[in-house]
């Protein structure tokens, strides 16, 4: 409703990305949490020794190949991908914006062919 009124609409597609960025930081932040919590308080599991004991760097829950302190662990194996593609698809995304503003004078808005390209680009 905000979006008419502003000739560029930036304050519009600020607060998409400031209320994504929450979205982000409770859906990683909230759940990371409750895990940590909850490994800290469940009781000793053999299971999670014979996984996580003998991994490299975590020091911080003691020494390698020792019976290590409990605690939630998150592998790194997995999180450098979704890093990279998440990276990609942002800088795709601001890219895209950047072009609207230029050629188009704002984000929202331009000629009809340009805004249903752009809404397919980013629903790609």
């Amino acid at each position: 409703a905000a979006a008419p009124q502003d000739p560029t609409a930036d304050n519009s597609v600020g607060n998409v990305k400031g209320s994504n960025s929450v979205n982000v930081f409770l859906g990683l932040g909230l759940p990371w949490m409750i895990a940590a919590v909850f490994w800290a308080v469940v009781p000793e599991s053999e299971e999670w020794h014979s996984r996580y004991d003998g991994l490299l760097n975590l020091d911080f829950l003691g020494a390698q190949g020792s019976k290590r302190s409990q605690g939630f662990v998150v592998e790194a194996k997995s999180l450098s991908f979704n890093v990279i593609v998440f990276s990609c698809t942002a800088l795709c995304c601001l890219s895209l914006l950047h072009i609207r503003r230029t050629f188009f004078g704002g984000e929202l808005g331009g000629p009809v062919g340009m805004k249903y390209l752009s809404a397919v680009l980013l629903l790609i």
